[in-house]
């Protein structure tokens, strides 16, 4: 598609001051802050991996951002941060992997159980959360990985996908759902692409408004034979504004112009900066994204 391999030779400069609203500068925004949580069980991503005490490569590229719309950004791994107030925070992000109450490799502080539940309660009162790639990978339902749960774990409801599994990187098309902040700024109504690694995703929940949908017609591994589904989205938990996208694996995708735009524009509307219609359209734009094999490819 022309607008794709127009995306690819796209700069950062092109977007300037795409993510402020009507042109307004990051000192004259409210100050905001966000709390960026990279605690890992398992498997831990390059992006959140830190050496020392220095910041990740994913903590230094969103603090920048934050700054670029007034957003102080306080990073930790620290678990037990949940159990004392979260008043501070307009919203909470997560890039995360794995259960988050157990030991992890590096020793962080986990998570308690009743941190998890204070973190819920405050998104359904009204607190943002932005969940960043293997978001999607923490908290897991009970049940097979490859099968689609009646019943989903709490944290899962509130995101409203879950990770199934991944394939090689490689490059792939996303079909743009262009009303929303971020998304919009791009100029872009067709679709884009992207070099990553690519979560095959499951357990949507029926009120997502889906922003970016995954073509899978043309990508490589048993995992995505299936039906386009969402990778990136909206939607309301109580009163909470909650934004995800699986985007994220690689460092090139930190610094690319337009994940960054698009980042941004979820950020500002989980911060409650920016608005959006986040009508449900799952129907609309994926209406099998929870079917997890397409008998017409795999035969």
């Amino acid at each position: 598609m022309q607008c794709r391999q127009l995306l690819k030779a796209a700069s950062a400069a092109a977007f300037g001051l795409a993510a402020f609203p009507l042109g307004l500068a990051a000192a004259e925004a409210k100050k905001r802050k966000l709390l960026y949580f990279t605690r890992s069980v398992g498997y831990e991503h390059s992006v959140v991996r830190r050496d020392g005490n220095a910041l990740s490569h994913s903590e230094r590229v969103l603090t920048e951002m934050g700054a670029r719309i007034g957003c102080e950004v306080e990073c930790t791994k620290d678990g037990s941060v949940f159990d004392g107030t979260l008043e501070p925070y307009d919203a909470v992000a997560f890039y995360t992997c794995g259960d988050l109450t157990a030991p992890s490799n590096d020793n962080s502080p986990p998570m308690t159980a009743a941190g998890k539940q204070k973190l819920l309660d405050a998104v359904a009162a009204g607190k943002g959360f932005v969940g960043f790639h293997s978001a999607a990978d923490s908290f897991h339902s009970k049940g097979p990985r490859n099968e689609i749960q009646a019943e989903v774990d709490p944290y899962v409801a509130m995101l409203g996908g879950e990770f199934v599994a991944h394939g090689a990187q490689q490059e792939a098309s996303l079909i743009v759902i262009p009303a929303f902040p971020g998304v919009r700024d791009i100029g872009c109504a067709e679709g884009l692409s992207f070099t990553d690694e690519w979560y095959a995703l499951k357990n949507f929940a029926k009120d997502l408004h889906a922003i970016l949908v995954q073509e899978t017609q043309m990508m490589k591994g048993d995992c995505y034979q299936r039906p386009n589904y969402p990778c990136t989205w909206a939607r309301a938990s109580g009163q909470g504004r909650v934004f995800y996208t699986s985007l994220g694996h690689r460092e090139d995708v930190w610094t690319n112009p337009f994940f960054q735009t698009i980042v941004l524009g979820g950020l500002r509307w989980a911060l409650g900066d920016a608005q959006a219609n986040v009508k449900p359209n799952l129907g609309a734009v994926a209406p099998q994204a929870n079917q997890l094999t397409n008998a017409r490819r795999t035969q």
